[in-house]
Parts: structure tokens; C-alpha cells; sequence
């Protein structure tokens, strides 16, 4: 493996998903979607898993605004963790997305699933 900024980036995304979910997301990361993130099987947990079942269950859940800011958080940190490091953004537009209001929620977030986390498209500058 060659370290460059995009190792940064991953680690971002690692260091983002063990701060929310109070573990570290290895066996998430890979069982959610092997052709993007990388090749692992996690059995309990697929994209149809909701969110709230793989945050930190010491803290409670998320209401309104934060609960939109978790989600953005989430979906910000899968585009840093996907297995082709030209595929993540640079920390530039990390840092951007960050700074840019966060969307509203598209449902209660007790109804998001991981699935509607995982990035469609990479982010722009």
C-alpha cells in the first residue's frame, strides 16, 4: 500500500464511524457492500440494516437536527472509506461538505437504513 492523502481521507472515515457507532467499523465497512468497500462478510449487518441499530446504543437516539447532522456525518465518512482511494474525496472537499448546510432528513431517521447512507456518486469540489 502506497500512503498518500487518501489515507488520510480513510482514516478520517474509520476515526468518524468508531466515534458514532462506539466500535470500529471494520466488519461493518466490509460486510455492507464488498464491490465498494472491500471483501469481508459480517453475516447480522447489510445495507438494509437501519442506522439506529449500529450507532453507539449507549447514547440515545438522535432527534431533528442533529439526528440530519448524524446522517450527513455518516454519508461524508462512507465516501472516505470506499476501496478505490480514487474514489474518496480529498479532505478539501471533506472539509466543504462539513462546512455546507446540512440537507434535511428524506425520513424519520429511526427509518433510515444503511443503505440510504452509502454514497451513489462521489462528492464534488
Amino acid at each position: 500500500m502506497r500512503v498518500n492523502k487518501k489515507c488520510d481521507v480513510y482514516s478520517f472515515g474509520v476515526v468518524t464511524m468508531e466515534v458514532i457507532t462506539g466500535m470500529h467499523p471494520g466488519d461493518l465497512i466490509s460486510s455492507l457492500s464488498p464491490s465498494a468497500f472491500s471483501s469481508s462478510s459480517f453475516s447480522e449487518i447489510n445495507q438494509h440494516t437501519l442506522l439506529k441499530d449500529v450507532i453507539d446504543q449507549r447514547i440515545r437516539l438522535p432527534e431533528n437536527r442533529v439526528a440530519e447532522g448524524v446522517v450527513y456525518i455518516i454519508k461524508i465518512a462512507f465516501a472516505c472509506l470506499l476501496a478505490n482511494p480514487q474514489s474518496r474525496p480529498t479532505m478539501r472537499q471533506v472539509a466543504l461538505e462539513l462546512i455546507a448546510r446540512c440537507p434535511p432528513l428524506p425520513k424519520s431517521f429511526s427509518a433510515i437504513t444503511l443503505e440510504d447512507l452509502m454514497p451513489q456518486t462521489t462528492m464534488t469540489s
